[in-house]
């Protein structure tokens, strides 16, 4: 149901990964495209980095939320995850596909089984969630330092 939003979000990486050969630091890519005036341009490193950003903190909270409940659905963590980051940056149609796509998802049992994992390795990888905090304030603060906001 979100193939296409994956397919994305790899290109979005791999664009920054192919920046990174080039481009040593993250403030350094913002000033690249600031003067080449791209920055919110789609295709930009700036706005990929911002788009990336958004999907780990997708993640984080979908793990939040997932430690928080013991519901077998993925449905609820993952729209409450969706609804604080994505939402508000998409329209209604897509806002809509989402809310949809939410009902294909696995359960946390299936889930944890593709991901070869178990209630308690799953606790242990979920420190994702305190180790990406300080990538995305740090990745936010950057944007402010700049005036580029983060809301676009």
């Amino acid at each position: 149901a979100f193939k296409f939003a994956e397919m994305d979000y790899v290109a979005k990486v791999d664009d920054l990964t192919k920046a990174a050969n080039s481009i040593g630091t993250l403030k350094s890519l913002l000033d690249h495209d600031i003067e080449r005036g791209s920055v919110r341009k789609a295709g930009s490193h700036s706005r990929n980095l911002l788009r990336v950003k958004r999907g780990l903190d997708m993640v984080r909270v979908l793990f939040e939320q997932i430690l928080a409940s013991e519901e077998s659905s993925l449905k609820s963590p993952a729209s409450v995850a969706y609804a604080q980051v994505f939402a508000p940056h998409h329209g209604w149609a897509i806002r809509k596909a989402v809310a949809a796509g939410m009902y294909a998802l696995p359960t946390r049992a299936r889930l944890l089984n593709k991901l070869n994992e178990n209630g308690e390795s799953a606790r242990i990888q979920m420190q994702y969630i305190s180790a990406s905090a300080p990538v995305i304030q740090y990745i936010d603060q950057l944007f402010l330092s700049k005036e580029l906001g983060i809301d676009w």
